[in-house]
């Protein structure tokens, strides 16, 4: 699967590259010892998972910078063991760690659009919303693409959770709350895909009742 972020506004884009220019720059900045200037390079998926975690306690309403990081973290390789997020003492415990963060970043992805598909959602269509019939129609296409986004990112969590979930014996408790997401989703409590598809049903409703719209109803 390739993994890539939708068009978005030119604001976003350009931020974006601009971020990551900067640290990239910063990786190659000599340090005081030439052992530190490893530790700067973004080159794992434990680091950038962390450079996420720092982006959305800076700015939490920047959607589309925190998913770049994410969807960057999924194309990176793991780190070594000895610097997992959790303790690796054992090859099962490095066979579940893998699908297990997987599944997680592929959450955290799927939360995220469905937050920024809220963002350009409309519940309902007004008669008095007529003058901005396109405008609206517009919006919805956008939230739509954002829904079908996060309908992927959810199917490849179920799958990597299915994954880590034949590991049941093992529990890795310095990620608990992974583990907390996995419970779930095998339960049933977790199912983005009815609240996705209950969006997406609502969405085209009000879809047509916009497309309805014309000089006579207003």
């Amino acid at each position: 699967m390739e993994y890539c972020i939708p068009p978005s506004d030119s604001y976003y884009v350009k931020n974006r590259k601009f971020l990551l220019l900067f640290i990239l720059l910063l990786a190659f900045v000599p340090g005081r010892t030439g052992s530190r200037l490893h530790a700067y390079r973004l080159i794992y998926r434990e680091q950038l998972y962390e450079l996420h975690h720092r982006q959305l306690y800076n700015y939490p309403l920047d959607i589309a910078e925190n998913i770049h990081w994410l969807e960057t973290a999924l194309r990176a390789d793991f780190a070594n063991p000895l610097n997992a997020l959790a303790r690796i003492e054992s090859d099962r415990e490095w066979d579940k760690y893998r699908p297990l963060f997987t599944m997680h970043l592929n959450l955290k992805l799927t939360e995220l659009y469905l937050l920024w598909a809220t963002g350009y959602y409309k519940f309902d269509a007004y008669f008095y919303n007529y003058p901005w019939k396109e405008q609206n129609l517009e919006s919805l296409e956008k939230s739509e693409t954002l829904l079908t986004y996060a309908l992927v990112y959810w199917d490849e969590a179920r799958k990597y959770a299915a994954e880590a979930g034949e590991f049941q014996w093992l529990y890795l408790e310095e990620v608990q709350f992974w583990e907390d997401e996995l419970y779930r989703i095998q339960q049933g409590e977790l199912d983005y895909r009815r609240i996705i598809n209950k969006h997406l049903d609502r969405l085209r409703e009000v879809r047509s009742e916009f497309e309805a719209m014309d000089s006579s109803t207003y």
